[in-house]
């Protein structure tokens, strides 16, 4: 690899055909900025700098990126082109060769980057074949050398029939790219200084101009409307389930998942549709997610199911566990082994025993239930008094009946059973039956209120 490379990101466009008060680097695909994914993946290639040139909505760009300390920030005042963006940043290159990429092209593989950085020429355009290059600028080329960049409208129609267009990421020898940037004008239809002009001014000096091509297009296609990042997105997660077939999972339909952040699935899984998947999630092998469920940044065990429009957050489920239809997982919610979480039952910051069940209907806050625990539907922990929460400690082999409350803080102990209806406010013994419920009466001969005649 070179001896030194500075990274330069053009990352000042507002997205005005968007609509959007949002910087346009800041919009979202596969659930993280355009710009994090290419941060990250600059990274990869250990650049003695990074610079981002940042215009509109600045603030806003270098808030979202505070902890990035390895940023040099760099501010566009008035947009006049993406050679004007470059010639903000020549005072600060330090480096042999200098990389330029586009903020809004987010899915440049590190291959690509690591290629188009080594290669043996003053400048290297990256380009890519297409069907359709209309509006596109069009690669002129004289051999191997690239003579010039033409854009649509300035083409002739030899020119129009050229499918290979130009995707606007470069590397340049530093010292020349300083030379060409300072020489750029905006004598053009745009009245922009343009960095593609460099093109003319290195064929104008006998410097050597390549091009590199990518097959993919999904690498440099770059955004402008919610339409394109729409497109881009669902390309991507298209890719990604591909590989993720391609490894041994199991996807019912590749077009209704989406992944936005780290999957990492064992043998056996099986995905159904419109399932959705945020941050870190790690699925073991064999295991089944049902149809339109989201899981955040939480673990799913060997065997285990998770059954249709289940949420779970920063949730831990063991082996063999079965959780849904209709659960929710909270964040500290942790399933061990065989563990059932039914329907409508909601777990938050509660460690559940091998073998326990919550079946229906149920909210467990700040608990730990021990192993084979059976509890019954309408249970709630009456863990917060409105200021703190108090823990319930419910022992192995316990039985609570249903509609129970328990008010912690409170500790129920192994093998008791809990009447149904019962509100629990002090601590069980083990191996007891306790009730609290009112007493039941009947009375004879009741009259149901009737309604009152009106007076006039």
């Amino acid at each position: 690899m070179t001896t030194s490379l500075d990274v330069c990101i053009l990352a000042a466009g507002v997205g005005s055909r968007m609509r959007s008060n949002k910087p346009k680097v800041l919009q979202t695909i596969a659930g993280r900025p355009l710009l994090a994914h290419l941060l990250d993946r600059v990274a990869e290639l250990d650049p003695s700098a990074v610079h981002v040139v940042i215009g509109q909505g600045a603030d806003d760009v270098k808030s979202a990126f505070q902890d990035r300390r390895d940023v040099n920030w760099v501010y566009q005042a008035e947009r006049l082109g993406t050679g004007h963006a470059m010639q903000q940043v020549v005072p600060q290159l330090s480096s042999d060769r200098t990389l330029i990429l586009l903020g809004d092209a987010p899915l440049i593989q590190l291959q690509t980057l690591e290629t188009l950085s080594d290669v043996n020429a003053d400048l290297s355009v990256l380009t890519v074949d297409m069907a359709d290059p209309f509006n596109y600028g069009r690669i002129v080329r004289d051999g191997e050398q690239v003579v010039r960049i033409v854009e649509e409208k300035d083409a002739n129609e030899s020119e129009k029939k050229i499918k290979e267009i130009n995707t606007g990421v470069m590397s340049a020898d530093t010292e020349s790219l300083k030379n060409w940037l300072g020489r750029l004008d905006n004598n053009n239809a745009q009245q922009e200084y343009l960095l593609t002009d460099i093109v003319e001014h290195g064929n104008t000096d006998r410097a050597k101009v390549t091009a590199i091509k990518v097959d993919d297009p999904i690498e440099v296609t770059g955004i402008n409307t919610f339409g394109q990042l729409a497109a881009l997105e669902r390309a991507l997660q298209m890719k990604t389930a591909e590989e993720l077939m391609a490894e041994g999972v199991q996807i019912m339909d590749p077009a209704r998942l989406d992944i936005r952040g780290n999957l990492t699935a064992g043998q056996g899984v099986k995905i159904d549709v419109n399932v959705v998947f945020e941050g870190n999630v790690t699925l073991a092998d064999h295991v089944q997610i049902g149809p339109n469920c989201v899981i955040t940044d939480s673990t799913i065990g060997a065997g285990s199911v998770i059954k249709a429009n289940s949420v779970l957050e920063e949730a831990t489920v063991g082996d063999q566990c079965n959780v849904g239809p209709f659960a929710r997982l909270r964040p500290g919610a942790n399933l061990t082994t065989e563990v059932s979480v039914g329907n409508f039952v909601e777990v938050k910051k509660t460690t559940m025993g091998r073998g326990s069940k919550a079946s229906h209907l149920t909210y467990l806050g700040d608990t730990t239930v021990g192993e084979e625990v059976n509890i019954g539907a309408g249970t709630i922990t009456c863990n917060y008094d409105g200021v703190n929460k108090f823990e319930t400690q419910i022992g192995d082999g316990a039985f609570i009946g249903s509609n129970s409350a328990l008010v912690a803080p409170v500790s129920i102990g192994a093998g008791s059973t809990v009447g149904a209806g019962s509100t629990i406010t002090k601590d069980v013994e083990a191996e007891v039956l306790v009730v609290s419920r009112g007493k039941q009466i009947a009375i004879a001969n009741w009259q149901r209120p009737t309604q009152q005649e009106k007076k006039d």
